[in-house]
């Protein structure tokens, strides 16, 4: 994904040239992706910059990510962590994850990352019957939407009290706020924003990066 659709050009192209800093690792596995018919499923450089932030900023040792694509987001956030830290990666696609692991490589993070390849609801379960609840610093959740309740329930329960997800695709595209859009992905992302909302086990907040990322924080 390029710009948020949130931001006109002419101010999307100033903000990138003002504060967005991408190491040259990141910025190839951005140009490749770019080439796939898919490259809109990866997240904008200024989102990954975010998600380092967070992680820095938040302490961040083990993360859960659901929805791998191609690995940018996991390794910008595996970069961002310290030399212990560690990422549990979630995906289905051998065909992308190949790609991811290449760069995991080439970053020098493939060490921190844990490639989990099936359905992820399959893979967090087996973390929670593994004794793996309430373990999680931080999670990223981006991948099929219809799923996306469904991840968030069981990535809430493997989170620490103060732990925080990141839900990406919250805003999709503005859709979600057109009532005449009725597609499955759509539908799905109003349940689990109404959902989220109400939700008493959480702080949270809407971020307009990207595709818009809600940030939703653990309760004690």
């Amino acid at each position: 994904m390029g710009k948020s659709f949130l931001i006109p050009d002419n101010l999307a192209g100033y903000i990138d040239g003002a504060w967005l800093r991408e190491s040259a690792v990141l910025a190839e596995l951005r140009l490749e992706t770019a080439k796939l018919e898919k490259a809109g499923m990866q997240i904008s450089a200024d989102q990954g910059q975010f998600m380092a932030f967070l992680v820095k900023s938040l302490g961040v040792r083990r993360i859960l990510e659901v929805g791998v694509f191609t690995g940018y987001s996991s390794t910008v956030m595996a970069l961002a962590l310290p030399e212990d830290g560690h990422i549990t990666a979630c995906d289905i696609s051998e065909e992308f994850t190949s790609i991811a692991r290449r760069y995991w490589d080439m970053a020098g993070v493939a060490a921190k990352v844990d490639l989990k390849l099936g359905p992820a609801v399959e893979t967090l379960d087996g973390l929670l019957a593994d004794g793996n609840a309430g373990t999680y610093d931080f999670a990223f959740i981006d991948a099929d939407k219809p799923n996306y309740l469904a991840y968030y329930e069981r990535v809430l329960s493997l989170l620490k009290v103060g732990g925080v997800v990141a839900i990406d695709n919250v805003l999709w595209d503005g859709k979600v706020a057109d009532r005449t859009v009725l597609d499955e992905q759509t539908i799905a992302l109003r349940q689990l924003n109404e959902h989220i909302h109400h939700d008493e086990r959480v702080d949270l907040c809407l971020v307009p990066v990207g595709d818009g990322v809600t940030l939703a924080r653990k309760r004690g």
